[in-house]
């Protein structure tokens, strides 16, 4: 994953209460990857609120997937998926 450099991106200050154990195993990726603790957080933040929107995403396209097959019966939304319940005949 190619991230973009952090310097380049708007920044604001805040103050976060985050768990002990949280900030803990932050400061430990910092060290290892010899980067500032801002710098795993926010990647840590960015990739936890792209798979939350993709998940706000795919819950979506489940409800709206429902709402415009509801009232379907089976035999009907097997014929839209194109799936064939019969058995073949043989020639």
């Amino acid at each position: 994953m190619i991230r973009k450099p952090h310097s380049r991106l708007k920044k604001s200050r805040t103050t976060l209460t985050l768990p002990a154990d949280s900030l803990k195993e932050a400061h430990r990726i910092a060290r290892v990857r010899k980067v500032n603790l801002s710098t795993v957080i926010a990647e840590a933040l960015s990739e936890g609120l792209r798979v939350q929107t993709a998940a706000e995403r795919s819950q979506e396209v489940l409800e709206r997937y429902q709402k415009a097959f509801t009232g379907f019966t089976d035999e009907e939304l097997a014929l839209l998926d194109g799936v064939i319940l019969e058995p073949a005949s043989r020639v």
